[in-house]
């Protein structure tokens, strides 16, 4: 078959894939017959006439490639994802996984598997496996020359499971050491705070001005563990004298749309946080609930939202209602602009497989729109989530601000075990082995320090009378 007929059926519409779904729970119309048969005989094609024989697992991902050509065509959000993609769907929604919570990575030197970082409060973690220690064999399979992708597959597994692991330390006596981990639910926690705590980094220092009482909050998705940790949050800066809150939703991807509109909720006793339309202009309006109602009262505690380029979907959702409410002040750079909702189509057969299919748009509570696509020809700059005080960044700016991130969240290990000195964060290397940025160069966070300006000015107004006039005096 020619290439340029391949590269057609890349582009084939995902009805077709829709007509396989129905083609499995009902009898369907003759037309969805129709576009099955077209992919069958498309197969039946290839099969006879292809330059080579395709392999079951060829074959298999010429149909998903087919399927996700005609649905990325259709919608850029809209995808198939087999039995592999969608449990990683599944793991990222729920926010957890069965593991044993190590960080990997590549020795570039040995080519076995390394420890970037074990994740705090994993069994990893507990057991005092720290950054740097080499991997060379889980179980009895040596990891010289495994790519991470293998690896992760042999040690993450159903928790209480169990899990042998053989390390080699540098300096340690003797260098290598087997250890046993009996896997868990490792939690992907979304939600970071300034800082680890030094004498227990399983916690986070949420102060980004302690004497101003000015919190800081960073939100890295909506999982389901999103509004959970939030709260938890929230509740530790009160408790400790919060006054005002910094939320950086910048970079955030989104997530879930339950924890959107209950992350918002959050923080408005009133007023509506979200409505979504069908095809058929069915709408669901989600409103604030007063109770469970946190940092009041909204007028004497200020929120400041952080968003950029990066800030798509639930992430816009929240930055809108805060905003449209009056309850944040939005600062930062126009976000990304992603406005509509997909839903998990499960489809039968074993191993089980779904399709994400867009079925919704959202509009903010003022009932504006906030997808870039989608913006009407009446108003095509409408779109997105405007800060109330725009700060630009550089691409530099980005770049050293995800690195400064990535080191907020890396630990050596326990602090018992790396000792009084942990060695710091690693500056990540690009492909030709170079630090990506150079961090002798001191790192000013410029969106930050203009919601804790902000923030700090609008302190100083909290609970202030108006400043009386002295009776005006006639000289004569």
């Amino acid at each position: 078959m020619p290439l340029r007929n391949l590269a057609w059926l890349v582009a084939v519409p995902a009805i077709i894939a829709l007509g396989l779904a129905i083609s499995y729970s009902a009898p369907a119309p003759d037309k969805d017959y129709r576009l099955v048969r077209q992919v069958v005989d498309v197969l039946a094609e290839v099969d006879s006439n292809f330059y080579r024989e395709l392999s079951d697992d060829e074959r298999q991902q010429f149909v998903e490639d087919m399927i996700n050509g005609g649905l990325r065509k259709l919608d850029p959000h809209s995808e198939y994802l087999n039995a592999e993609h969608l449990k990683r769907f599944e793991t990222d929604a729920q926010g957890s996984f069965g593991g044993v919570g190590i960080v990997l990575t590549i020795d570039p030197e040995t080519k076995f598997l390394k420890v970037d970082h074990p994740m705090p409060g994993t069994p990893a973690y507990d057991a005092g496996i720290i950054a740097d220690d080499l991997i060379v064999k889980v179980g009895d399979t040596s990891t010289e020359g495994i790519t991470v992708p293998d690896a992760r597959k042999l040690i993450t597994g159903e928790p209480d499971t169990s899990v042998t692991l053989t390390t080699r330390r540098a300096g340690r006596n003797p260098a290598e050491q087997q250890v046993t981990l009996k896997r868990a639910q490792v939690a992907q926690h979304p939600v970071s705070g300034v800082r680890r705590r030094a004498d227990d980094p399983q916690k986070w220092e949420w102060f980004a001005d302690k004497p101003g009482g000015i919190g800081y909050i960073r939100v890295s998705g909506f999982s389901e563990l999103t509004t959970k940790e939030i709260k938890a949050a929230v509740e530790e800066i009160e408790r400790d004298g919060g006054k005002a809150i910094i939320l950086d939703l910048r970079e955030n991807p989104g997530g879930l749309l339950s924890e959107a509109v209950s992350v918002s909720d959050l923080f408005l006793t009133e007023g509506k946080i979200v409505s979504t339309r069908d095809r058929r202009s069915k709408e669901r309006t989600f409103e604030a609930k007063k109770d469970g109602t946190m940092f009041l009262p909204a007028e004497q505690k200020p929120i400041a939202v952080l968003v950029n380029d990066g800030s798509a979907s639930a992430s816009e959702i929240v930055a809108a209602a805060l905003q449209d409410n009056k309850r944040a002040v939005v600062i930062g750079e126009r976000s990304f602009g992603k406005g509509s909702v997909q839903k998990l189509l499960r489809l039968p057969g074993d191993p089980p497989s779904a399709v994400k299919l867009t079925t919704e748009t959202y509009w903010r509570p003022s009932g504006a729109n906030i997808d870039r696509i989608r913006a009407s020809k009446d108003a095509p700059d409408q779109w997105g989530v405007r800060p109330d005080i725009e700060v630009p960044t550089t691409k530099e700016d980005k770049l050293r601000a995800e690195v400064e991130q990535l080191k907020r969240q890396w630990v050596a290990g326990k602090p018992d075990v790396v000792g009084p000195k942990p060695p710091a964060a690693p500056n990540p290397k690009g492909i030709d082995g170079k630090p990506i940025v150079d961090d002798s160069k001191p790192y000013t966070d410029q969106p930050l320090n203009k919601a804790l300006e902000v923030l700090r000015n609008k302190l100083r107004g909290v609970g202030t009378a108006p400043a009386r006039r002295l009776p005006e005096r006639v000289l004569g």
